[in-house]
């Protein structure tokens, strides 16, 4: 534990430090508040009764929550997918690498046609966002696998699904936390995407509805709350790796 606290400070230090030059540079300069607003006008803005930044948090929470998860398992199965079968991943490589290329901002609208207003058009965006390396580290992370593990498969005439469940898939942990890690931040984005385009509610909402009346203070609130909701989601992911699968955790 004082290890952990002993890598943590120096974080820590280099956080306070910078909002302390942000402060003072927005003192000394005079930099007007509705181009960029002083850490002090961003906590009043947090703390703002009139905004109900708990339910918009919620909102955005649940849309990215929902997004991670949806990636995930999508992401898990088509990678088992294309590491069982070399015709499966013939047809299913190229298409997704082309639903990858696609410009989320642009398909969001298309989301919103065919889904209407609400948090799954959002989820989706995430997850969409978000699948990509999950799939590509877990075909990965089922293909490199030591020879002599497979030799002592076909030894024991073990099943091919066998052979997927009990060397294959744990080989694979360490490729597929990995890339959970990159999804968790990556539906952040989607999340935040999708209420930019059209919502009714959210923290992206929050900001949009800003930029009439230039309230760039609330702005930067919302983008705080953004950072602690993709935070958690991110700790949460570390968290359960340490407990689920401690040897991945130190071996990749």
């Amino acid at each position: 534990m004082s290890n952990r606290l002993t890598g943590v400070v120096p974080s820590i230090a280099l956080f306070v430090l910078l909002i302390a030059a942000w402060q003072a540079a927005v003192s000394v300069l005079g930099i007007r508040e509705y181009l960029l607003p002083s850490p002090l006008a961003v906590v009043r803005a947090l703390v703002a009764s009139d905004i109900p930044w708990l339910a918009h948090a919620w909102t955005t929470t649940l849309e990215i929550v929902g997004a991670f998860l949806l990636a995930g398992v999508v992401g898990v199965l088509l990678g088992v997918a294309i590491a069982w079968s070399a015709a499966l991943s013939q047809a299913l490589v190229p298409f997704l690498v082309f639903v990858n290329t696609l410009p989320k901002v642009a398909v969001a609208p298309l989301f919103l046609l065919w889904l209407g207003y609400g948090i799954l058009p959002n989820m989706l965006i995430g997850a969409l966002i978000g699948f990509f390396p999950v799939v590509i580290n877990t075909a990965v992370g089922l293909a490199q696998v030591d020879e002599e593990l497979l030799d002592l498969g076909r030894v024991f005439s073990a099943p091919k699904w066998k052979v997927f469940a009990k060397i294959r898939i744990p080989n694979a942990f360490p490729y597929i936390l990995s890339a959970l890690k990159v999804t968790a931040t990556a539906a952040v984005v989607g999340a935040i995407v999708g209420e930019f385009v059209a919502s009714q509610k959210g923290l992206g909402y929050v900001i949009v509805t800003t930029q009439g009346s230039m309230n760039t203070p609330v702005a930067f609130a919302a983008l705080v709350w953004i950072s602690v909701v993709g935070l958690a989601v991110y700790g949460v992911v570390v968290l359960a790796a340490r407990y689920i699968a401690p040897w991945a955790e130190t071996s990749h």
